[in-house]
């Protein structure tokens, strides 16, 4: 990947993951810090996916939920999901 297209990539995950962060936080399920620290770690697993060319990343969506990360979409084949796994 490009370093712009990977900057542009990581760029959208972290308005992503602000925008979810916030609708959390209004909707009263977590505490305004614990959606900051589940939607910091959403953005680390996240932007070090997109790094890891073996993966698959934009077919992989991240969800933090009290710390627990949670992996979720499509990989092509066993040496796309070990590294996917590892990395969350």
């Amino acid at each position: 990947m490009r370093p712009l297209s990977l900057f542009k990539a990581q760029a959208v995950v972290v308005i992503a993951v602000l925008n979810l962060a916030g609708c959390s936080v209004m909707t009263g399920h977590q505490s305004p810090s614990a959606a900051v620290s589940d939607s910091a770690i959403t953005t680390k697993v996240k932007t070090n996916l997109l790094a890891d060319s073996a993966v698959g990343a934009l077919d992989i969506d991240v969800d933090t939920t009290d710390g627990i990360v949670s992996l979720n979409g499509f990989v092509n084949h066993e040496q796309e999901r070990r590294p996917a796994v590892q990395i969350a």
